[in-house]
C-alpha cells in the first residue's frame, strides 16, 4: 500500500518536527554554552577522565594516522572512529593502518567488524553474503621521539608485535580467528552464518606494550583465503587491563585521543580549534540537555512507519553478483572464441554482432551499438541489441512485429496465424493470412510497439465474435477453422483457472509485485508462485501449465479426470465456494431466487434461464433438507457453498465461449 505509507509518512513528519526542532535549537544555541561551562567546572572534568581511565577495563579507540588498501578500495574513516571500505573489491587484499598511541602499557587490542547498511546484506564483510575471512593479522611498533607539537623524527627501532592468542565472539565452523595468528597465508577467520551482525576479536599480547613515549603501531590485515571476502567496515581499539582475557567483547570504547585532551585540559595546556572541535564533538554524547532530547526524538522515530521493503534478484551487469559456489570471477571481462570448444583454448576476443540475414545495411552491427556514456555501470549491449531487434528498417524489426503479434492472436484464438510460432523459418508452416499478418506486424509498429492496442484491436474484432457453434456446412469446408469461419472453444490457463476461482470467491489479493512463494493457499495472482521442478503447484500442473525447465511453443490442453476431481475435492475449491456463497449472502441476502441468479452472474457472466433457475432451486433445498437431517449447523449455507462448486466445476467456467 504505496499511497497508505505515504499518508503515514507525511503525518508522521508532522508530527516529529517539534522532537528535532528542539534538540536543534539547543545544538546551535545551548551546546556551545553548556561544553564551555563544562570546562570551567574541574570536578565535572575529572569525574569525565576517571571514567575513561577507570580500571583500564575500557577499550581505546585509536588515532588511525593513515589507512591504505594495497587493492585499491578505498577506506573512508568514520565519526565512531571505524572504516568504510568501498570502490574496488580486489580478490586479495591487505588494509594498513599507521596508528598513533601514548599513554598506559597495551595488553591487548580488539578489532571489531562492524555493520552497515551500504554493505551486502548489512555486512559486516564485502563479500555478496556479508562474510569476511580475514586471514592474518600482525602489528609492529616504531617508538617516536618527540621534538616539539608539531613535527617528530623516527627512531629506528622497529619491533614485531608478537601475540600469545586470540578469541572472537563467533567463529565460522573450520574458520577460527586463531587462524589470523598462524603461518599459513590462507587459513582465516569467518562468521558464516552470523551475517548482519557486529562481530569482534581480541588479540592478547604476550608481553605488555610499553608506549608511555610516543610510537606509531603498523597494523597489516591481510584477506587471501576466498575473492572479495574483505571487512566491509572495521575499528581497531587497546587496553590496559591486566586480564584482557576477561575484557568483554563489547565493552564500551572511547576514543584514545579524548583521555590525552581531557589529561591536558586538567594540566591546563591550550587547545588548538581541531582538538577543541573534537572534544566538543564528544561532549555532544554526554550533555545531560542534549541526551534528554535525544531520547525523545528517539522514542518518537521508533515509531515512525515502515514501507513493506522486499528483497529481490537482479540479475545484471553493473550490480553485484549473487554466488552460488561458483570459480573464478563473477563476471567474464571478455567473451574468447575458444577453439574446439575448449575453455582452455582461447582464440580471439569475440565482440558484439548480429545476424546477419537480418542486418540489411553497409555499416554493420555499428548501426545499432552504442557506446555507454561517462560513469555507466553496464556495457550497453543490450541496449546495441534492443536497437537492432527494432529497428524496422534495416535491422530484425519486421520479423519481431510478425513473431509477436502471432503471438497474441494465438492466445486469442487458440491457433496462430503461423501455426508454428516458434518456426517462421522454411521449416515452418505457411502464415494462413499472410495480409492480416503483415498488416497487424505494422499496427503493432506504428503504436510505439505497445501490445494493448493491439489487445484491443483482436478482440472488437468481428472475427473475435464468431459463434463457436459448428454447422455442417463449416465442417465439410474448414474442418480445422483455418479460415476462422467460427470460434475455436479455448480452455483458460491452468494459472487463469485458478485465479478465477479466487476472484469469483471474493479472495483474489490484486497486490502488485513483491516475493514469489511456493504455498498453494495464496490468495495472490498465480503468477507470483515459484517455479520449483522438484515442487510444482499441483492445481496449476493438472490443468497443463508447463514446468519451465524448456520452452514452448504451444501449451497442451488435456482433459483428465484428476481436473473433475481437483474441483469436486480439493480444499482449495472447497473453500473458494465456501467464501463465493458468503459473497453471496452479504449481497443479496439469503433468498434462494436470489442467491441462484447472483451466483449465476458472478461465475458464468450471465442470468440463468428458467429451467437452470429451477434445476438450482431444487438442488438447493435438497442440499438443504439433507444436512439439517445430519444435524449440520447452518445447512443453508452448506448447501448453497454446494452450488457455487457446481458451477465451478462447469466447463461454461473454464472455457471462453
Amino acid at each position: 500500500d504505496v499511497e497508505g505509507y505515504k499518508a503515514a509518512k507525511l503525518k508522521f513528519d508532522a508530527e516529529l518536527k517539534p522532537f528535532s526542532s528542539a534538540l536543534d535549537n539547543y545544538d546551535k544555541n545551548g551546546l556551545d554554552h553548556s561544553f564551555n561551562d563544562w570546562l570551567k567546572k574541574t570536578d565535572a572534568r575529572d569525574s569525565s577522565l576517571r571514567a575513561l581511565e577507570g580500571t583500564g577495563t575500557l577499550w581505546r579507540i585509536l588515532e588511525v594516522q593513515s589507512a591504505t588498501s594495497t587493492g585499491g578500495a578505498a577506506l573512508t574513516e568514520m565519526p565512531d572512529g571505524s572504516f568504510l571500505a568501498s570502490g574496488k573489491l580486489p580478490d586479495k587484499d591487505a588494509y594498513v593502518l599507521a596508528c598513533l598511541m601514548e599513554g598506559a602499557p597495551v595488553s591487548a587490542f580488539r578489532l571489531e567488524a562492524m555493520t552497515d547498511a551500504a554493505l551486502p546484506v548489512g555486512g559486516p564483510g564485502r563479500a555478496p553474503n556479508g562474510n569476511f575471512a580475514l586471514s592474518d593479522f600482525k602489528a609492529t611498533f616504531k617508538p617516536l621521539t618527540v621534538v616539539n607539537s608539531d613535527s617528530a623524527s623516527s627512531n629506528p627501532q622497529i619491533s614485531n608485535i608478537p601475540f600469545s592468542s586470540a578469541r572472537a565472539d563467533f567463529e565460522q565452523a573450520g574458520l577460527p580467528v586463531s587462524a589470523t595468528l598462524d603461518d599459513n597465508p590462507t587459513s582465516a577467520w569467518a562468521v558464516d552464518p552470523q551475517f548482519g551482525k557486529t562481530h569482534a576479536a581480541i588479540f592478547k599480547l604476550k608481553t605488555p606494550l610499553d608506549v608511555s613515549m610516543r610510537g606509531l603501531v603498523l597494523f597489516t590485515l591481510k584477506f587471501e583465503n576466498n575473492a572479495g571476502h574483505s571487512i566491509g567496515r572495521f575499528r581497531l581499539s587497546a587496553t590496559s587491563a591486566l586480564k584482557p582475557e576477561t575484557v568483554a567483547f563489547d565493552a564500551p570504547a572511547a576514543p584514545g585521543k579524548l583521555a590525552r585532551l581531557l589529561a591536558g585540559v586538567r594540566a591546563g595546556s591550550e587547545m588548538n580549534e581541531a582538538d577543541r572541535s573534537f572534544l566538543l564533538n564528544w561532549y555532544r554524547s554526554v550533555d545531560p540537555e542534549r541526551r534528554r532530547l535525544k531520547q525523545r526524538l528517539d522514542v518518537k522515530l521508533a515509531t515512525a512507519p515502515k514501507p513493506d521493503i522486499r528483497p529481490v534478484l537482479i540479475s545484471s551487469e553493473g550490480v553485484t553478483a549473487v554466488r552460488t559456489h561458483t570459480q573464478g570471477g563473477d563476471f567474464l571481462d571478455h567473451t574468447y572464441i575458444l577453439k574446439r570448444g575448449d575453455p582452455n583454448n582461447k582464440g580471439e576476443i569475440a565482440s558484439q554482432g548480429f545476424l546477419t540475414v537480418l542486418a540489411h545495411t553497409s555499416e554493420g552491427e555499428k548501426r545499432w551499438q552504442e557506446a555507454p556514456p561517462k560513469g555507466a555501470r553496464t556495457g550497453f549491449q543490450r541496449r546495441s541489441l534492443a536497437n537492432w531487434i527494432t529497428d524496422a528498417d534495416q535491422g530484425a524489426g519486421q520479423l519481431l512485429a510478425r513473431v509477436i503479434v502471432n503471438r497474441l492472436w494465438q492466445h486469442h484464438f487458440g491457433k496462430g496465424i503461423v501455426r508454428t510460432p516458434s518456426d517462421f523459418g522454411s521449416q515452418g508452416e505457411l502464415p494462413t493470412h499472410p495480409e492480416l499478418l503483415d498488416w497487424l506486424a505494422g499496427e503493432l509498429i506504428r503504436n510505439d510497439w505497445r501490445l494493448k492496442p493491439i489487445h484491443r484491436l483482436m478482440m472488437l474484432s468481428a472475427v473475435y465474435q464468431e459463434s463457436a457453434t459448428l454447422s455442417p456446412n463449416q465442417a465439410k469446408i474448414d474442418p480445422e477453422n483455418r479460415l476462422l469461419s467460427r470460434r475455436n472453444r479455448i480452455r483458460l490457463e491452468a494459472e487463469a483457472v485458478r485465479d478465477s476461482l479466487l476472484y469469483v470467491s471474493g479472495q483474489l489479493d490484486p497486490t502488485m509485485f513483491g516475493p514469489g512463494t511456493l504455498d498453494e493457499g495464496m490468495k495472490r495472482r498465480s503468477l507470483y508462485f515459484f517455479v520449483k521442478r522438484s515442487k510444482l503447484i499441483p492445481s496449476l500442473a493438472l490443468f497443463d501449465a508447463p514446468n519451465a525447465l524448456q520452452s514452448i511453443a504451444n501449451r497442451s490442453t488435456t482433459t483428465i479426470a484428476p481436473q473433475a476431481l481437483m474441483l469436486m475435492n480439493s480444499p482449495f475449491a472447497k473453500d473458494c465456494a465456501r467464501s463465493f456463497a458468503k459473497r453471496i449472502t452479504v449481497s443479496n441476502g439469503n433468498a434462494p431466487e436470489f442467491s441462484v441468479r447472483a451466483a449465476y452472474r458472478l461465475a458464468l457472466s450471465r442470468v440463468p434461464d428458467s429451467e437452470e433457475l429451477r434445476e438450482g432451486l431444487a438442488f438447493l433445498a435438497e442440499q438443504q433438507s439433507a444436512y439439517t437431517l445430519g444435524n449440520l449447523p447452518d445447512a443453508k449455507q452448506a448447501a448453497l457453498a454446494d452450488f457455487c462448486q457446481t458451477l465451478f466445476a462447469l466447463n461454461e467456467f473454464v472455457y471462453i465461449d
